[in-house]
């Protein structure tokens, strides 16, 4: 503690998102942290999906977190994203339901090496005491960034499950943009038996 605390005085730790320094303890500095508790819920709006809620907006903070965790390997932001979705759960919703990260697309898992969805998910199971599921895969598709929000929509992205879908599966996701994927997921676990599909995420753009 006594080292740690010599050696945030000669070199400040910096803050995973803005890069600014940071206390010794955090994750992000300060103001990175009020800019995301800042945001009210997000509502999403997403066929297939009951209800869904998004913590902060993909822009500022909410945005430098995404790119800092998928992109920069700064894996400790996977629980400040699941702190700041708990923040954002409406009371009373989750009083049941097992948790479904959104799957990563295999190439994409194989080059990066973790899964964003599945780490947040990960940190949000013993938060809301609530167990966790795998049972969603995808095959490698083209990537979607470009394309307009229609073909998005409209494009097969080959969600399955893989194992049995829960009765009141809730979905897991880092970022929403046009929910494409989110969709294909709510579709693929009705097909497989499931009822109320709720959804959260990090950020929505």
């Amino acid at each position: 503690m006594v080292f740690r605390a010599i050696v945030s005085l000669i070199a400040p730790p910096l803050c995973a998102v803005c890069a600014e320094n940071c206390a010794a303890h955090d994750t992000i500095c300060g103001a990175c942290a009020r800019q995301i508790a800042a945001h009210s819920p997000l509502s999403l709006t997403i066929p297939g999906v009951d209800e869904g809620w998004a913590a902060a907006s993909y822009q500022g903070a909410g945005r430098g977190l995404v790119t800092a965790l998928k992109f920069g390997k700064r894996l400790a932001l996977a629980a400040v994203a699941a702190r700041a979705i708990v923040r954002a759960i409406p009371d009373g919703v989750l009083d049941a339901g097992t948790l479904v990260p959104v799957p990563a697309d295999p190439w994409r898992l194989r080059i990066r090496g973790f899964d964003p969805a599945a780490m947040i998910a990960a940190d949000l199971a013993p938060l809301l005491d609530l167990p966790l599921s795998h049972c969603l895969a995808r095959p490698h598709r083209r990537r979607q960034v470009g394309q307009a929000q229609a073909q998005r929509l409209t494009s097969e992205l080959g969600v399955r499950t893989i194992t049995a879908a829960p009765s009141r599966p809730i979905l897991i996701d880092d970022v929403v943009t046009t929910g494409a994927t989110l969709a294909a997921c709510a579709g693929a676990l009705r097909q497989a038996g499931s009822g109320r599909v709720l959804a959260l995420a990090f950020a929505r753009a």
